[in-house]
């Protein structure tokens, strides 16, 4: 039997923050875990957007729904919005990183990264680093970072993380989503070994930084990830819209009847972020088509970010960038 949002556990008393959930698959997210009681926090770039799909999710949601001003492409949106959750209240149980932007012309966030890498990645790595101390001793807490197809033909270029030496939106946009998985496997690796030192024998003790796990009293998180596989969200227009390349808009009319919806999409993510069976580190998208369209399952990981010095390289350069961009304010 295929796993569906019938299958959620009822949510009452759990306090849920979705990035980007004024549309699309973050939405659909809100929708289903808002219907099984939880307590909904839409952290939006837009707050008209985000009041107007908070206005929509009340039709029908038997929990709370809060919105959350955050904009991933600044450092200083993301610790503000930190701060408004651990004012507002004091603790979380589940973060889903799902927002993100998609196939555009290079451009840079407000502390200068190029934009892909910067909202995609960086914005979620701080924001998961601000908000761990809030996801510590909650029951079944859980870090989800919603990844894609594209980590697949990604690549880690540390040499020009940023694309200053030579720029391709593809590329970028690929590399941002391998850069999701590998951060949400390290950050497993680190939670393990914050728990139980002897439990990752091949990942050396962590250093008490700032943004670490292991600041934190030892505790059990969960780190997952999931992808959607091929689902109608607003990344495909704006990216056109952005692109304005006409073989892309052939190509997205040609691939349509693989397309399934956005609330297919969200299936993935829903479960890592609620299944009991969902394992620590696993990675969930689409059961169907080679991972296109389908019901979740456990799906297979780049091989690129199954490298564990790859991913260590890659928190110790998201961390200085971020803590060179925030000096003193992170977390």
């Amino acid at each position: 039997m295929p796993w569906t949002i019938a299958d959620i556990p009822d949510q009452t008393g759990r306090l849920a923050l979705i990035t980007g959930a004024s549309s699309g698959l973050g939405l659909e997210t809100a929708r289903a875990l808002a219907n099984r009681g939880a307590t909904v926090l839409l952290a939006c770039r837009s707050r008209p957007r985000a009041e107007a799909a908070r206005l929509e999710l009340l039709t029908t949601a038997t929990g709370p729904i809060d919105l959350i001003d955050l904009d991933l492409a600044d450092l200083d949106s993301v610790v503000r919005a930190a701060a408004t959750v651990a004012d507002r209240y004091g603790h979380l149980d589940l973060l889903i990183n799902n927002a993100g932007v998609m196939g555009v012309p290079r451009r840079l966030t407000r502390q200068g990264f190029e934009l892909q890498f910067g909202t995609n990645h960086l914005g979620h790595f701080a924001l998961t680093g601000a908000l761990l101390p809030l996801l510590n001793g909650r029951p079944d807490a859980r870090v989800v970072t919603v990844t894609s197809g594209a980590q697949y033909f990604g690549r880690l270029d540390f040499q020009d993380l940023q694309g200053e030496r030579r720029y391709d939106r593809w590329k970028a946009y690929s590399q941002s989503k391998l850069a999701n998985i590998s951060f949400a496997l390290e950050l497993q690796r680190r939670l393990d070994a914050a728990t139980d030192p002897s439990a990752a024998p091949d990942t050396p003790p962590p250093q008490a930084q700032v943004g670490d796990p292991s600041d934190a009293a030892p505790v059990r998180i969960l780190s997952l990830a999931a992808h959607p596989g091929l689902a109608r969200t607003n990344l495909q227009p704006v990216s056109l819209q952005a692109s304005g390349s006409r073989m892309e808009a052939l190509g997205y009319r040609l691939l349509d009847p693989l397309f399934q919806s956005a609330a297919m999409g969200a299936l993935p993510q829903l479960f890592a972020a609620t299944a009991p069976e969902a394992e620590p580190g696993g990675h969930y998208g689409p059961d169907q088509w080679g991972g296109l369209r389908g019901w979740p399952t456990a799906v297979r990981i780049a091989p690129a970010a199954l490298d564990p010095d790859q991913g260590r390289r890659l928190w110790q350069v998201s961390q200085e960038l971020v803590l060179a961009a925030l000096p003193g304010r992170w977390p």
